[in-house]
This record gives C-alpha cells, structure tokens and sequence, in this order.
C-alpha cells in the first residue's frame, strides 16, 4: 500500500495533452468506464472513474484500491481552406495535422476508513485540444491545450444512500503558437447515490473552474500579447444502472456541459452539449468482463455561414478581425466529433490484480465556415486504445 502511494504521487506530476471527445472532454476515465461509453454516474467501475464521474460511488468500492492507466489517444484531423490570395486572403490549401499519438496517465487510490466513509485521491488528464499545420497552412497554425485534474474526495454511506465530495485542483496549459501559457483553478464536485435492490441511480454536479492566461495570444494584432479567461465549464450529471443478473450489468449516463456560459468557449461559439452514453458488462466467466459501449453529444462549435471576413469580432474585449477569428476557432479548435463507439475486455489475474483494456473509435465529423469567397473547413475523427491495472488491498 505504501509503495502504491508513492507512486501515485510521483505519477500525479504529470501533465499531457489529450484531445477533444465530448467538446474538449474525453468521454470517461480509466479503461473500464471508457469501454463502457464513459458511464460511471450510478454505478463505480474502479477507483479512477468513481472519483472522475460521482465521488458517491467510492462507497461502492470493496476495501482499499489502486488503480493505474494509460491511454494511447490517435487523433486524425484535416483542414481545408479556400480563399483569395493574399492580402485578401490566405490562398487555398489542405493538409492533415503532423500533432502525433498521445500518452494520457491516469492514477487513483481509493480507502475504505470505515463502514461509514471511503477516502479518494486521483489524477489525470480530462481535456484538451490541439492540431499542428505549421509548414503546411500559410499561417502557421499551431495550437494546444490541455487540462490536468487532481481531486481528493470523501464519500459518506448510510443506508441506501451515499454522498460524496471532491475537491478539484486544474492545471491547464495552453499555447496558440505564440508561447506556452499556464495557470491553476480549484473548484468542487458533488453527488449522490441511491441503491434500490438491482437498480443504482446517481446525481452529480461539478463547478466551473475558470483560469486566466496571462499573454497568451496577440488577438487585435496591435503588437501585445493578450490576455485571455479559459474557464472549465459546469457539468450536470444523472446515471442509471441496473444488475440483469450476477453477470450482466447495464448502465445509462446524461451529462450537460455548460460551455454557452464558460468564458473562453462562449467566445468562440459554442454551444452547451447534452453528452448521452450507454455501457454493458458481461461476466464471461469468474475472471473475465466484456463491455461494450456508445456515447454521443452533439458537436458544441457553431457552424458561421455567410460571414463577413471585413468584420470586426470582439473577444474579451479586443477586437479581432472576423476571418482571423473563423479561421482560430474552425482550424485552430475542431472540437467536433460526436458519435463513439466503445468495447473493452477486464480480466483478474489474481484476487488482488487486475488488468483493464479498452478501446474507442469517434467517427469523423466535418465543420465549415463559408463566405462569399470561399470556406474554412476541418474533420476530426479519433482513436483510442486504454490499458489500466488495478490493485486491491
């Protein structure tokens, strides 16, 4: 147990760039729940995703638990621009983005300290975005951002009912290719959870969490940096799950993502999302779990037609010209795809081991801006493959 702590802490440093699913969130934590279509509202997978979905459910977990993941997330995203020459516009070009795989850890320890309350602390990378066309479009678009979280967490049982508590720590790095800025924000997460005979059912609520990058991007082009606010946006939750028998569980998750009212986002267009997801387990034998799953949430970035590339769009304040501001947010940010495909495999190697592997596929989706003179246009489609190993004490 001592050896695992230590290695939680040494692993919760790190940080990575991950890639848009639902908005610029990925879809769940850890192999299991990600095999499942992200659910994990009523019913706990492992330690990560109890800590990650509805801080509750850790009084779902059996004793003391450590879990560790991976994910080898494979992006594929293109763009397409057609427009007038300089100094009208930039050309006409198409290129894929050279941004290459990306490793995503992710660590959690749940402790049960009584039949009442169990303890949870976990790390890992929940969102971001980035693509990289720099030799390829004319203006040398290259951009990132990624959201680290570390959550410590309480959850109280009596009876029926469980309650939990989490405390948010992000870190969130962002360069739009003019310089890697980097700043923190606290914020809480809440929930609840209700076990009725084979049924499960759950709350959660998570706060925004807003954080200031300081110089980040010259916006009006006057020559200095500008600041800009970058806010995690609020996250309602509800979870369903129900025990058809010893073997086979099924579970349904529907989340809203208030990305309309987070700053960074509503200046850009998005719309708030309603995240759908579906997860099934079946207990093949005693030491092997199938799953399956979907998840969708309809692509948040307004679509522009008709824009006027003369225009002035104001940002926080400063005013960008509307064609540098189509062009930022459709190929600087397509955080676009909508629809998921899950499935995955857990098998115990022992009664205290375990290993997890998952995958997903997000089918590509496209996004285009048009004006009187050509188009801005990006596809995203993505690929995963989770690996995880779970410790019980």
């Amino acid at each position: 147990m001592i050896r695992s702590v230590k290695w939680f802490f040494l692993a919760m440093f790190v940080t990575t760039l991950v890639f848009a699913t639902n908005g610029d969130n990925m879809i769940g934590v850890g192999p299991t729940s990600r095999s499942m279509g992200g659910v994990g509202i009523a019913d706990a997978q492992d330690s990560i995703s109890a800590i990650f979905a509805n801080p509750a459910t850790l009084s779902q977990i059996d004793g003391d638990q450590f879990n560790f993941s991976g994910t080898y997330f494979n992006p594929s995203v293109k763009a397409k621009v057609v427009t007038p020459p300089p100094p009208y516009g930039v050309g006409v070009w198409s290129a894929k983005s050279q941004d290459a795989a990306y490793a995503v850890p992710a660590i959690g320890l749940s402790h049960k300290i009584n039949d009442n309350f169990t303890f949870g602390i976990g790390a890992y990378g929940v969102s971001g975005m980035g693509v990289d066309y720099r030799n390829e479009d004319p203006m040398n678009t290259n951009t990132k951002l990624s959201v680290m979280k570390f959550v410590t967490a309480i959850a109280y049982q009596h009876g029926n009912f469980s309650y939990g508590l989490g405390l948010d720590l992000d870190y969130q790095g962002a360069d739009f290719g003019q310089g890697l800025s980097h700043n923190y924000a606290l914020g809480a997460r809440v929930g609840a959870n209700y076990q009725y005979e084979r049924w499960k059912f759950g709350l959660v609520y998570v706060t925004p969490q807003n954080v200031k990058h300081e110089r980040i991007f010259d916006f009006d082009g006057n020559g200095i940096y500008d600041d800009l606010k970058l806010e995690n946006p609020a996250q309602y939750g509800f979870g369903v799950s129900y025990r058809f028998s010893d073997r086979v569980t099924s579970a349904v998750d529907i989340k809203y993502y208030d990305w309309n009212s987070a700053d960074g986002y509503k200046d850009f267009g998005w719309d708030s999302q309603w995240v759908y997801a579906w997860g099934l387990s079946y207990k093949a034998t005693d030491k092997l779990a199938l799953r399956i799953g979907y998840n969708y949430g309809k692509n948040p970035v307004n679509e522009n037609n008709n824009f006027n590339p003369a225009g002035i769009t104001v940002v926080q304040g400063k005013p960008m010209s509307t064609f540098g501001y189509e062009y930022f947010r459709i190929v600087g940010f397509p955080a676009v795809v909508e629809k998921h495909i899950t499935c995955g495999f857990g098998y115990d190697l022992s009664d205290k081991v375990g290993i997890n592997i998952g995958y997903k596929h997000a089918y590509g989706k496209t996004i285009k801006d048009t004006f009187a003179y050509g188009s801005i246009e990006s596809k995203l489609s993505e690929d995963a493959v989770d690996f995880g190993v779970t410790f019980k004490f």
